[in-house]
């Protein structure tokens, strides 16, 4: 019962000097993330996005937008683009190569029949199928100031524009190629006349940018073709748009067997319980009774080859230091709360020892003094010990006694 307590403690230290180091890792690990969230949870957007004021987004131009009476609605997933596709509006997306067949499939249905504008961003083949069949992409040039080369009447108003990117060709008399290059224009406009809805390709985006809006025409182009209805929604395709995903996708638990599911649960299971039992060693002792009565003699023995292998002589002459003072107390009439007192303990020894052989041992320096500074000064330690009790003992016995009578 009386080592349960320092065991523990020692536990407890050795734990946390193995474990401080992965926790303090741990601990900056966890204030890094944070600050890296604080950092970011500003008006932090992706590239073109109307809430963005970085190089790349288009803050400016939603506020020019707003100011000339055009409200700008923000959408990420496609239901929401074709739900608010609606009479006098204009749906920008920003990146058509992104979505899936049936994602272009539904924009393209929700928006043929209803008059507005529809304006894609450098479409490609898939894109381009959907929205302008007959229209091919040509390789892409360099972004430059470009003069418009068109009679669209919004391209004359704007005039020279950063346009480039990819280019289109078309076999539709009716389109209008404005800012060509090469002879293939980087603008396409395709008119719906039926529906009332025109179709616009925009071989390159940089003119929206925030940091290029206010360079030759690019303002002037911009908010015509997106401020030409009342209503402009600004469709960013996301990842977490659930009609993302083809329906034909297997994903990856779809390609493991299902008996391997099952082995991997068993696994799981065993390695759960084996991190149990294994974290059981780490709990405090618990003291127990012993089944059997184990002789004084050999739980001293054990002791001692315990400090022995420890090398412990400082705890083991403490010990036998502390054993003889308690038995030489009521020998020699110290109080057992003085047995550990040298200023009580020493001079009632020297009493009964004054005519004893060895008188002149030095008293302190056996009993209080101390550790040993190999084993066989320990033995001798002991010896010496032995040698003072015994002569006290044996004074006592033949020490003369009064009679009662007198």
């Amino acid at each position: 019962m009386t080592t349960a307590a320092p065991a523990l403690s020692t536990t407890t230290r050795r734990l946390w000097s193995r474990s401080r180091g992965p926790l303090v890792a741990l601990l900056l690990l966890i204030i890094s993330g944070f600050v890296l969230a604080a950092l970011q949870s500003g008006d932090q957007h992706g590239r073109l996005d109307p809430r963005s004021a970085d190089r790349t987004g288009s803050r400016a131009l939603a506020r020019l937008l707003t100011a000339h009476g055009v409200s700008t609605q923000v959408v990420t997933t496609s239901e929401e683009a074709a739900a608010a596709a609606g009479p006098d509006t204009t749906l920008l997306i920003t990146a058509p190569d992104v979505l899936t067949e049936a994602q272009l499939t539904d924009l393209q249905t929700a928006t043929a029949r209803t008059p507005g504008r529809t304006v894609l961003l450098a479409p490609g083949p898939s894109s381009l199928e959907a929205f302008a069949p007959g229209v091919q992409p040509e390789p892409p040039v360099r972004n430059t100031a470009r003069q418009p080369a068109c009679s669209l009447p919004e391209a004359r108003r704007a005039g020279s524009a950063l346009l480039g990117g990819l280019r289109y060709t078309t076999t539709t008399d009716t389109a209008d190629h404005c800012y060509p290059s090469g002879g293939r224009p980087t603008l396409l406009r395709l008119p719906a006349p039926r529906s009332g809805r025109d179709t616009v390709l925009l071989g390159s985006p940089d003119f929206l940018y925030n940091q290029h809006l206010a360079e030759d025409g690019n303002a002037s182009l911009a908010l015509q073709f997106l401020g030409s209805r009342t209503h402009l929604i600004w469709y960013l395709p996301s990842v977490s748009d659930p009609s993302s995903v083809p329906d034909n996708e297997r994903g990856f638990l779809d390609l493991i067997p299902a008996g391997w599911r099952w082995a991997l649960l068993q696994l799981a299971l065993a390695s759960v319980c084996a991190a149990l039992w294994r974290a059981r060693r780490l709990g405090p002792l618990v003291p127990e009774k012993l089944p059997v009565t184990v002789p004084a003699a050999e739980t001293t023995e054990g002791h001692a080859r315990l400090y022995e292998q420890a090398g412990a002589r400082d705890r083991a002459s403490a010990v036998l230091r502390s054993a003889t003072r308690t038995r030489l107390a009521p020998l020699i009439g110290v109080r057992p709360a003085d047995a550990h007192t040298p200023d009580a303990l020493l001079p009632a020894v020297h009493a009964h020892l004054n005519s004893a052989p060895d008188a002149g041992t030095d008293l302190r320096t056996l009993l209080f003094g101390p550790a040993p500074a190999d084993d066989r000064a320990l033995v001798h330690l002991a010896d010496q010990l032995d040698l003072l009790e015994s002569s006290i003992v044996s004074q006592e016995r033949h020490a003369p006694r009064e009679h009662p009578d007198r």
